[in-house]
Formats: structure tokens, sequence, C-alpha cells
């Protein structure tokens, strides 16, 4: 019986290579030289910026955005934290990582294929989704239909098996 999974997983070393790409730009850009600028990847969770003001912040958010978008990373998978400023004047945001399909999430996913009324078989697996069907056609179609769907964040189907 043909399957396929629907997950949300970003490719890390991307990621990894986004941020040190926004850190080498940051350096080199004149109007962000002398910001104080700090740009972390941590343990594969979380990305903290650190700069002298929120200003900076902003805009080194923005260069790390684009460089993730370079790398299909969408950003999407990010979630971005407020702005906070300490006493002493510095700034820090925090880019939490969002990995994996939580549970309502994926009864939304299951709603959404059950809608169709398509002879497949969605089924909730932990952080994915399993659809199952017999006709290939009709495991392209949900793909298709998701596709177009908008969710909180990004979906690939990967593992598709005849």
């Amino acid at each position: 019986m043909p399957s396929f999974d629907i997950v949300a997983e970003p490719d890390v070393q991307e990621i990894r290579n986004a941020v040190e790409q926004a850190r080498k730009e940051v350096r080199q850009r004149y109007d962000l030289k002398d910001s104080g600028a700090e740009i972390e990847f941590e343990n594969d969770q979380m990305i903290r910026i650190d700069a002298d003001n929120d200003f900076f912040v902003r805009q080194i958010t923005d260069v790390l955005i684009g460089k993730l978008a370079r790398r299909n990373i969408d950003p999407l998978f990010f979630e971005q934290g407020e702005i906070i400023v300490s006493p002493s004047g510095k700034a820090r945001r925090e880019l939490t990582l969002k990995k994996g399909i939580p549970q309502e999430l994926g009864k939304q996913i299951v709603k959404k294929i059950k809608e169709t009324k398509l002879k497949v078989q969605p089924a909730i697996r932990g952080d994915e989704v399993r659809v199952s069907g017999k006709k290939r056609d009709d495991l392209q179609q949900v793909i298709a239909m998701l596709k177009e769907a908008e969710f909180d964040r990004p979906l690939q189907f990967t593992n598709f098996r005849d």
C-alpha cells in the first residue's frame, strides 16, 4: 500500500551555514561593523543575536533571515522572541527552532485530509503524520492540497513508497 510521511524538519547544517554567512556579513558591513554583534547557534535549538542596541538587533535579524531564505530554510521554522534591552543598553533576541509536528498541528492536518473525502488514511505518529492509501494518485492529490494550505510551519513530504 503506497504511503508517505509529512514532517517539519529543517536542515540543521544549512542553518549553521546561514548563521556563519550572516556572522561574516555583519563583520564586513560598514553600518554594522561597530555594532558589538554576536550571532550564536546554540545546541541546534536556538539562534541568539546580541548587539549594542535594538536597531542593530533588527538589522542583524534581517540579514540572518535573508541568508536562511537563500539556503531554502523557511523563516517559519523560527519563533522570533522579543528584543530584550538590558539596563546597560545591550540588546538580545532569541530565535527558537521549531522542529517536528506538534499534536494540535497534526490534528489540523488530519482534519484537512479527511475533508477531501479521498480514500486515504492519515495517522499521527509522534512528530510526523503518515498518510497511506490504495492509489498513488490520491496521495499526490493530498500532497498538492497540503502544499496550498497555510500552516504555522513549513511541511515536507518524505518517505514516499509504492
